[in-house]
């Protein structure tokens, strides 16, 4: 019997035990460890092989997937499944099928750390479209039309953050949603990659984050890591595996001027997400594909449900995608540190102590709710000192200002050809002029008062709607 066979003479049991290119699966749960490694040469696997801790199942499953993938290609194994793994063992019954699983996981890490490396190199082709899946609609969407296209497709995946304390379902960087975005892929006929960035993600996004509630800001990670880490990354992978283009499940479009192209507010006004890509440079732009930009919501979801996509009704997560199921406090409470355990006043604007806090962490510019002070009137946060840990609290009317100041602002086009500025996610343009100063800032005269300008967000810098720049807020008086 193939089981039997692979059990007692395994395929490459030991091989390439210090070769870089590896991945692991298993532990706690069933005491089994499958690790897999591979060598790659240009598109194939020139080499691969395995070590195994447990039952037999175990050495079975990666014994099948050395034989399985020497000599094929780097795609082909992409594809491989944990049924694919099982059914090369004769079918595994049902309490040995966790071992195929686990063989399955080993190998997409190996694959993953391979690409990672820039080991793999494919030829290029126009009609390759590498598609950053997440395992929800708008992502499963981008990539069915580009199958429908007749483009071939290749899928990926971020792996950004592991904690038990999150809820990885909710998650669309999470190793469940990489298992998840993977099965997804792989019923769709697509081979699937995953990235590993957790350690970049960790150091460039999740630690400026608790940095900036640390110093008193208001920090948007999302946008920083879009503009730093997640595009980049996939867009080299891009690059490696020959495609012509990346394709993701934004809501936002690509226009282009006398200067070149500029990323445009999706035709959706509910759903548009150019705020979020405000800062990808637009050089990147050319090899960048927003299928979805055009379309609602609504019928995003109709195109799924018409292709049979699994996914088509999958609720949506609202939550960064590092504090799902923990929330924003909670997160920082469980990471921060003691920076962030600083207790302080609550004061007015004169001064007066209302109250105490534990950590100004806590508040953001124009919060109402949570302050535990008691007045007849209303109070808003209106700024914040973390040197001092102090709190200031108002009235509503005392948050309008007309004035902003944008630090390491950055320009793709004319300051003269800012017209408007978007002050939050979601929030609606506000006529401006923009002025550069002798300190290379920015500032914004808006036409009306904006209210609860919060130092530390994106301000998202608009010519109609097409973004033409973005800053960080350092302040609005």
């Amino acid at each position: 019997m193939l089981f039997e066979d692979h059990l007692n003479a395994p395929r490459g049991l030991g091989a390439l035990r210090d070769w870089p290119h590896c991945g692991a699966a298993g532990g706690a749960a069933c005491g089994d460890v499958i690790r897999i490694a591979v060598r790659v040469e240009g598109d194939r696997i020139a080499e691969a092989g395995f070590d195994a801790e447990g039952c037999g199942a175990a050495r079975a499953a990666g014994s099948a997937v050395v034989e399985l993938v020497e000599g094929t290609t780097v795609l082909d194994a992409a594809r491989i499944t944990p049924d694919g793994i099982s059914e090369a063992l004769g079918g595994l019954i049902v309490p040995k099928r966790h071992a195929a699983t686990l063989a399955a996981d080993a190998l997409h890490r190996a694959l993953g750390s391979a690409a990672k490396a820039g080991a793999v190199s494919l030829a290029p082709s126009a009609r390759r479209t590498l598609v950053a899946m997440s395992g929800g609609v708008d992502s499963a969407a981008a990539a069915q039309l580009a199958l429908d296209a007749g483009d071939e497709v290749v899928a990926v995946t971020l792996e950004l953050w592991s904690d038990p304390a999150t809820d990885g379902e909710r998650s669309c960087c999470s190793p469940q949603a990489v298992t998840g975005a993977r099965a997804l892929a792989h019923r769709m006929g697509v081979p699937h990659l995953t990235l590993d960035l957790r350690r970049r993600f960790r150091a460039e996004v999740v630690d400026p984050f608790l940095d900036g509630y640390a110093e008193g800001r208001t920090p948007n990670p999302c946008v920083k890591c879009n503009g730093e880490v997640r595009f980049d990354a996939m867009l080299d992978l891009a690059a490696s595996l020959g495609a012509a283009r990346l394709a993701t499940g934004h809501y936002a479009r690509i226009a282009r001027d006398a200067y070149g192209p500029l990323i445009r507010a999706g035709a959706d006004p509910l759903k548009d997400q150019s705020y979020m890509l405000a800062r990808l440079h637009p050089q990147l732009l050319e090899r960048l594909s927003f299928p979805l930009g055009g379309l609602t919501k609504d019928a995003v979801r109709r195109l799924a449900r018409d292709s049979g996509l699994p996914v088509a009704d999958k609720r949506e997560s609202q939550d960064l995608c590092f504090v799902a199921g923990l929330g924003g406090r909670a997160f920082l409470r469980r990471h921060g540190g003691p920076r962030l355990r600083r207790p302080g006043e609550i004061v007015d604007r004169e001064g007066r102590v209302l109250g105490r806090h534990a950590g100004q962490h806590e508040f953001t510019v124009g919060q109402r709710r949570g302050l535990n002070v008691h007045s007849p009137d209303p109070l808003y946060v209106l700024s914040k000192d973390a040197a001092s840990g102090t709190v200031t609290v108002g009235p509503r009317e005392a948050l309008a200002t007309t004035t902003v100041r944008l630090v390491k602002p950055t320009l793709h086009r004319p300051v003269d050809s800012v017209g408007s500025v978007r002050l939050r996610y979601h929030a609606s343009s506000l006529a401006c002029r923009a002025r550069e100063t002798a300190g290379g800032e920015l500032e914004l005269d808006l036409h009306e008062p904006a209210s609860a300008v919060a130092p530390g967000q994106l301000a998202c810098l608009m010519h109609d709607d097409c973004v033409v720049g973005e800053g960080t807020i350092g302040s609005a008086w």
